[in-house]
């Protein structure tokens, strides 16, 4: 039986690696903007980025990498280097160039960005910056909080892991809060490891928790063009169990998930949407993010309207298989419609709404039709999220 502990070294939480984050001017007010993970040996990758075709250019830049081991990325926030066509390459190149210069031991540099659509990367700004960063520093805080973009908390989580054959740690940060419907958001998230696990397991086990995490998560149903999820491990540890890993990795690719619906642009609550008795599992999921991206559905939860209609309704519009003679309807644990029979009565009433009034809570599904299921999470919108988004670039 493996032991999996929290800790709070982000990701330097393993062996050999080192991170900061700094401000070079792309944001105001001093706030931190430029940020780095460094390994001291290469590192294996696994990697899922958006769907979205205008892909950005860091993204274009790493697939015409091929297959390569790399041991820098590096990471700017306020601008996305989306829709800059070649000489959005050329800047990602242009930069690493002049690094190379004073770093001489970084392997296939890798970049990140986050920010503002359609506008060249402030090059020389960049350059000047990370030529100033000390690779031997371990302010996993500071990093976190270097990559946000409208998000109002930085997200960050560690663990070590004990197994039979020895020990290993593995930590991530994540950016996200608006622009958040990941078709691997606008998200960005990083994970670290020294599991000696090979590129293509990790791959495997990436795919496999992405499907029930970050793709769970919607906060406005936009998928950006610079989602990025990378996972590097650069195997110091020598040690690997594929079930203690998987399980460490679920945990902190679930929360990172959370965290980011949680901080949806202006959202004041995070809805579990559970969908039961679908006719497979792909239904479900059909059903359960047909729920969690409805903008019908997103403003009852910022009015904390427990309007079970609306939910009968978003599902029997989502194309999956369904009967309102057998669908059950619950609010946590309150049941408002139960195969046809409506229990939404005033008591019920004042129960339901009692329940949307909390911060975090589950609205259940029970299709009635066979045993697929699947778990989506979403957030209200309201006022706060037209505001941001409406001046973004300002």
């Amino acid at each position: 039986m493996s032991k999996i502990t929290p800790n709070e070294k982000g990701v330097c939480a393993a062996d050999g690696f080192f991170t900061d984050g700094i401000s070079i001017g792309l944001k105001n007010e001093n706030e931190k903007d430029l940020a780095f993970i460094y390994s001291d040996v290469p590192c294996e990758i696994a990697s899922v980025f958006t769907t979205n075709k205008m892909a950005a250019a860091p993204l274009r830049h790493f697939k015409n990498l091929g297959t390569f081991k790399t041991n820098f990325v590096l990471i700017n926030a306020k601008n996305a280097n989306a829709m800059t066509g070649p000489e959005g390459i050329e800047d990602i190149n242009d930069i690493f160039t002049s690094l190379k210069s004073k770093f001489t031991n970084l392997q296939n540099p890798v970049m990140s960005s986050t920010g503002v659509i359609g506008v060249r990367l402030p090059k020389e700004k960049i350059i000047k910056g990370a030529l100033s960063l000390d690779l031997s520093k371990k302010e996993p805080v500071r990093a976190s909080e270097a990559i946000m973009t409208t998000d109002s908390f930085a997200k960050r989580i560690a663990f070590d892991i004990e197994c039979e054959s020895g020990s290993f740690s593995i930590g991530a940060m994540a950016k996200g809060a608006g622009m958040i419907n990941p078709s691997m958001a606008t998200m960005l998230c990083f994970i670290t490891t020294d599991a000696m696990v090979d590129a293509e397991t990790m791959q495997e086990i990436l795919d496999e928790n992405v499907k029930i995490t970050f793709n769970a998560a919607s906060v406005d149903g936009d998928t950006s063009t610079n989602d990025t999820v990378l996972l590097l491990s650069n195997q110091k540890s020598g040690v690997f169990d594929k079930i203690a890993f998987s399980e460490a990795l679920r945990r902190i690719m679930h929360f990172l998930a959370l965290e980011m619906v949680r901080d949806g642009e202006g959202a004041t609550k995070l809805v579990e949407y559970v969908i039961k008795g679908a006719k497979d599992n792909l239904e479900a999921e059909q059903a359960a993010k047909a729920l969690s991206d409805s903008l019908l559905m997103k403003t009852a939860l910022y009015g904390e309207d427990p309007n079970w209609g609306r939910i009968a309704s978003t599902i029997g519009a989502s194309g999956v298989q369904c009967d309102e003679a057998l669908l059950s309807i619950y609010f946590n644990e309150f049941c408002v419609y139960e195969k046809g029979k409506h229990l939404f009565d005033e008591e019920m009433e004042v129960k339901a709404a009692n329940v949307m009034k909390s911060s975090e809570f589950s609205i259940s599904c029970d299709l009635g039709i066979a045993k697929g299921e699947f778990t989506a999470y979403g957030c209200d919108l309201g006022h706060e999220y037209v505001k941001i988004n409406a001046d973004y670039r300002s």
